[in-house]
């Protein structure tokens, strides 16, 4: 049985149904045309990555744009004068925050050697120091090595040995009996060579010239502990240092001046350290006032 329908709904039903037909044409195009761009973006997007991750790419230029490290000087090499005072001194500095008397008789050895060159008045301190030196190795290498191991060790010797009588109750002429008391003078004498090199090294235009700042370091470390014509040879002495340039040409001979200067700095802050340790350690047992 078939169903007519009327002309007026038959037209009707037509006219809806062709705007519904292009209707879904269009969406069907444009979901075409949607589909593809995205796809194009998609393939445009990971053809701009590059193999790998991006971090990779990226470490290498990180590393090209930091700074160049600091090449010591020879100088501070392991056959350089200041290298080879400063790798002893370190070495004196043992864990149990005691200093190791070998090495540091080594770095005093060194510091000669470094200072004597550098004119008359490192050559005067040098003198007085050597026969320090001297002295305190007679007992490191002497009959009881064992006991001067260190400075705790040799501290605590003395002590029961009866050698640390203060300077008004020692018996007249027993000033070379005390190890301890020939380190406190080599001690007091670090104290001035390094504040000397400390100013030398970060001296600058308009400062007072090395031999000013030399003679004001040794004003404070050294000059309370000697007598007065002692002192007056040293001021005398002051006059005929070198310039500031000259003092770090010798001191790091062939290197620039600021590889020389911080060559110098590194030297004066390895002796301000072991000078601090046993500056703690002499105040600690009240040997300060042994000499």
């Amino acid at each position: 049985m078939v169903v007519l329908l009327p002309p007026l709904g038959l037209r009707r039903c037509f006219c809806l149904a062709v705007p519904l037909t292009v209707f879904t044409l269009l969406l069907l195009y444009l979901s075409e045309q949607i589909l593809g761009l995205l796809s194009g973006c998609r393939a445009q997007a990971q053809s701009s990555i590059p193999d790998g991750q991006l971090l990779f790419r990226v470490q290498p230029e990180l590393e090209a744009q930091e700074a160049p490290k600091w090449e010591e000087p020879a100088c501070l090499g392991p056959q350089g004068m200041l290298g080879r005072m400063v790798r002893s001194f370190w070495a004196s500095l043992n864990p149990q925050e005691d200093v190791e008397l070998a090495q540091y008789l080594a770095g005093w050895r060194g510091l000669l050697r470094f200072l004597t060159p550098l004119g008359s008045i490192f050559a005067f301190a040098s003198s007085e120091a050597f026969s320090k030196v001297t002295a305190l190795e007679a007992h490191v290498h002497g009959p009881h090595p064992e006991h001067y191991r260190s400075l705790l060790t040799m501290a605590a010797w003395e002590q029961r040995a009866g050698l640390l009588e203060l300077p008004a109750t020692r018996p007249r002429g027993s000033a070379g009996s005390s190890g301890s008391r020939t380190l406190l003078v080599l001690h007091r004498a670090l104290r001035w060579s390094q504040l000397c090199l400390s100013r030398v090294a970060t001296g600058t235009l308009g400062d007072p010239d090395a031999g000013a700042q030399c003679g004001d370091a040794y004003r404070t470390a050294l000059a309370p502990h000697h007598p007065w014509l002692v002192r007056q040879a040293a001021r005398l002495a002051f006059l005929a240092l070198p310039s500031r340039d000259r003092l770090l040409e010798l001191a790091c001979p062939g290197a620039s001046e600021a590889d020389a200067r911080a060559a110098l700095a590194r030297a004066a802050g390895t002796l301000e350290d072991v000078y601090n340790r046993t500056q703690g350690l002499l105040a600690g047992h009240g040997l300060l006032q042994l000499a």
